[in-house]
Formats: structure tokens, sequence, C-alpha cells
């Protein structure tokens, strides 16, 4: 059984979302404050994270923060805020995906079995056919152990992250659009947009480039999409 863990500081929004959760099957823990839900977190065994952005004390992407640079599970971040600056602050620091209240319980639902669903292939696809490694401008891409090394230094790369420089290495030199990249590694259409591409590569970018502003390796197409230079 799925393990899931609602950060949540409106009880009753809270307890609503836990219930339809349970309804379908998943184990889920409610804690009401940004920093008690980021210490329990942080102490492992849940396989998604719902953590909501208003917190008292500490918000919830300080806590997306923390929590991403220990672990590496689908984090789904939930906001009455609806300008696009919080969404990409939030998919900037590490979020999975941003839902933005009010949404319906089933909604909530179908996002979370589809993030589950994508981490669990993620998660497979390391063990039967990927044991070989890619080598380009002196980034090493450990397929079977999903480890990235830039000039023989490990670097930190998120799931996504990790499948969408993989995906760039082995599509080099051709354009490809917001939409066929979003479509490639997200894989679904009512958990996201295509602003989540935009951010995630200026990830990939400052991990990288030299000079991320002045990218050589992944190039912006305006209007038509990016390239990967080989």
């Amino acid at each position: 059984m799925k393990h899931i863990l609602i950060i949540e500081d409106e009880e009753s929004i809270a307890e609503l979302q836990k219930d339809y959760l349970e309804i379908n099957g998943y184990q889920v823990d409610v804690e009401l404050s940004g920093e008690t839900g980021m210490q329990r977190a942080l102490q492992g065994g849940y396989d998604l994270i719902i953590l909501d952005i208003m917190l008292p004390q500490i918000n919830g992407f300080e806590v997306c923060k923390k929590i991403r640079s220990a672990v590496d599970i689908p984090i789904l971040l939930v906001s009455a805020k609806k300008e696009e600056i919080d969404k990409i602050r939030g998919l900037g620091l590490g979020a999975d995906d941003y839902i933005t209240k009010p949404f319906s319980p089933s909604e909530l639902v179908a996002r979370v079995k589809a993030h589950l669903a994508r981490y669990e292939r993620l998660a497979g696809s390391g063990s039967v056919q990927q044991s070989n490694s890619i080598y380009v401008h002196g980034i090493t891409i450990d397929k079977a152990a999903r480890r990235v090394y830039i000039h023989n230094e490990e670097v930190p790369f998120t799931t996504k992250e990790f499948e969408l420089l993989t995906f760039f290495v082995l599509h080099p030199n051709q354009v490809l659009s917001k939409t066929q990249l979003f479509e490639s590694i997200w894989g679904y259409d009512s958990a996201g947009d295509v602003s989540t591409v935009t951010v995630h590569i200026r990830k990939l970018r400052e991990k990288i480039e030299r000079d991320p502003a002045h990218p050589q390796y992944i190039e912006t197409l305006w209007g038509a999409g990016y390239r990967f230079n080989i």
C-alpha cells in the first residue's frame, strides 16, 4: 500500500483529502504545520507528499526545497495562489506538480495516481536494459545507477531532470518543442503544463553548462523549442 503524507494547516481540507485518498486504497498521514511535516517527511517511508504552500512559521516553498534535497519522491504543491511566478518557483524548487485551489478531490486522486505510476515506471526502468553509460561533453550518464557525473564529479539530479537530460542526449541535434518534451517526460495532460519544461531546462543548464546564461549544449530556438548540440 502506498504511503502518502499531507502537509496542510487547514484541518478540514486535509481530512477531506485524506478521506478520498484512503477510499482509493492509500495509507495517509496528516501534519498541520510545515515544521513537523518536514521532519516527518525527512524520516522517510513515504511514496508521495501533498504540500500546501501557505503554512505558518515555514512556508511550503522552504519545506519543498529541504525535502527535495534529501528525498526523491513526488511532491505535489497545493495553493490558492494562481500567479504564474508561484508555479514556476515551486517547480523550480523540485516539485512535480502544482495544483491550484479550489480543486475537486477526484482531480487530486487522479494526479496522485499519475505521479505514483510514473515514478514506479522510472524506478523499474533501470534494472533491465540500462546497463551502459552515455558520455558527451564531459558528462557521464550512468543509466543503470541513474547517476550523472560532470567531469568525473557526481552531481545530484532529480528524477525528471535525469530523464530530461537523457532524452536530450538520446536525441542529439534535433529540434524538440516544449510540448514534445512535456509529453515525452511527464507523459500526461492533466497533471501539469509546459511551463515546467522551461523550469527544468534552466535547472539542467545550471548543472551542465559552463555559462548557463550563454548555453552551448541546450540551445533555445525561439518559437520552435530546444536542441541538444553535439
